[in-house]
């Protein structure tokens, strides 16, 4: 029901996002730039993994991505829900799969609660001041009890230094970060339950890293200092709360119970003395 209604308005959206071409444009052709750089490479291989994991136990009918992050089934491949959709805000520069729908990421062309898994990879690095809208749109279409599944940069840590570095680090564009704790004050505002936090990626963000994987290295990381990770993946739930209406009772009439005394014809004299 949601996919059609997605791909019902992916032409219209093509012709609206026309004026915001030169701008994101250039953020889409840096980013994918970065990503093919061996320590793009190596992070995009990371993040499959996790999110290979963090898709194992989410299933339902549709699962949607918001934004590109990478090639188009770079990560929807893994999804376990019946059909899996992708609408992002430029459309994908190679020439394999394309988005569903093009559009604004805060005004969603989906139907309400009919999304059960909504991913967000780094969307919410390149969202300039438009997080908290795309959040807002994320649950609206969130199915009760639906997931949501975010990778995002975190500000501090190792990747932090970036600035001090010249050629190192984040890829270009990415200037809107989010930390981990400050993404879940906002989703507890929106009544989400956050499911957990999983750091990763502890890479020396400098330019002669090649970004090699070491499993013991990201073991350590995790296990001893998880603050200077480089991302972050967070998972969250909706959650929705049924109310019961309660009827107002009834006032009942007093009730007379029998049976109690028996009643008596005998009259009770009482004699009183006036001295007293």
């Amino acid at each position: 029901m949601c996919c059609h209604r997605v791909f019902r308005v992916s032409v219209f959206l093509n012709t609206e996002m026309t004026e915001l071409k030169p701008q994101n444009e250039s953020s889409v052709q840096l980013a994918n730039r970065w990503l093919d750089a061996p320590f793009g490479r190596a992070l995009i291989s990371q993040e499959t993994r996790i999110v290979e994991e963090a898709f194992d136990g989410l299933f339902g009918e549709q699962c949607l991505q918001l934004g590109l992050w990478g090639e188009v089934n770079t990560f929807l491949r893994f999804a376990r829900t019946q059909r899996a959709t992708c609408i992002a805000d430029w459309p994908c520069a190679d020439k394999g799969p394309t988005p569903a729908a093009i559009g604004h990421l805060h005004r969603l062309p989906v139907e309400s609660d009919s999304v059960d898994v909504v991913f967000l990879p780094h969307t919410l690095d390149y969202s300039d001041d438009r997080s908290h809208a795309i959040l807002r749109e994320a649950d609206r279409v969130l199915t009760p009890h639906g997931h949501l599944v975010i990778l995002g940069f975190k500000p501090g840590g190792l990747w932090g230094l970036r600035r001090l570095i010249p050629g190192a680090g984040l890829p270009p564009g990415s200037t809107h970060l989010i930390s981990d704790r400050r993404l879940s004050d906002w989703l507890q505002l929106l009544d989400m339950r956050i499911m957990g936090v999983n750091r990763y990626f502890f890479r020396w963000p400098l330019p002669g890293n090649k970004g090699q994987s070491s499993v013991i290295w990201e073991n350590r990381g995790q296990r001893f200092w998880p603050e200077l990770a480089a991302c972050y993946m967070l998972t969250a739930q909706k959650r929705v709360f049924t109310l019961t209406p309660i009827k107002k009772p009834w006032r009942s009439r007093p009730k007379v119970v029998g049976s109690i005394v028996e009643p008596t014809t005998r009259v009770s004299r009482i004699r009183f003395d006036r001295n007293c």
